[in-house]
């Protein structure tokens, strides 16, 4: 799997949000310019995520001195699946296909379960952690039993 440089700071910028919401000053507001900085994203960069995220439903903005962003619902209910489709869209695609949609043939046939069931992967894990459990460094028994397995880190 190859996440985007825009879908590691959107998942980044997200987190933050959620982390500021539950912390000091919560139900404030937060700056684009907080964010760029806690996380060291470049501003500008992502001043446009922000806008997609917003768009997508993930966030809320305020214009003006007492602006900023903040989470469009509780960091519970919102996955890090949702957070890269509103960022690159689906998340399995095969030359611009979705897997399904492919015609494979002969020898070669079997290669589309195997896409279809790499995205279903992918989607238990990234559709089971939210916005929360990385906020708060907690994350599914699930994904830290698959994350400590040496073989996952080569």
């Amino acid at each position: 799997m190859r996440l985007s440089a825009r879908v590691d700071y959107a998942l980044r910028a997200v987190a933050e949000l959620a982390a500021t919401a539950s912390g000091p000053g919560r139900g404030r507001p937060v700056t684009a310019d907080q964010i760029a900085r806690a996380q060291e994203i470049p501003p500008k960069f992502l001043e446009s995520i922000l806008l997609q995220l917003r768009r997508g439903g993930v966030v809320h903005a305020q214009r003006g001195p007492e602006g900023g962003y903040w989470l469009a619902r509780p960091a519970e209910e919102i996955s890090l699946a949702e957070v890269i489709r509103v960022i690159d869209g689906p998340l399995a695609h095969v030359r611009g296909q979705r897997p399904e949609d492919l015609g494979y043939h002969g020898a070669a046939r079997a290669l589309q379960e195997v896409w279809i069931a790499l995205r279903a992967s992918e989607r238990e894990v990234l559709e089971l952690v939210t916005v929360a459990d990385v906020a708060a460094g907690t994350l599914p028994r699930r994904v830290t039993e698959l994350a400590a397995d040496p073989r996952a880190w080569t």
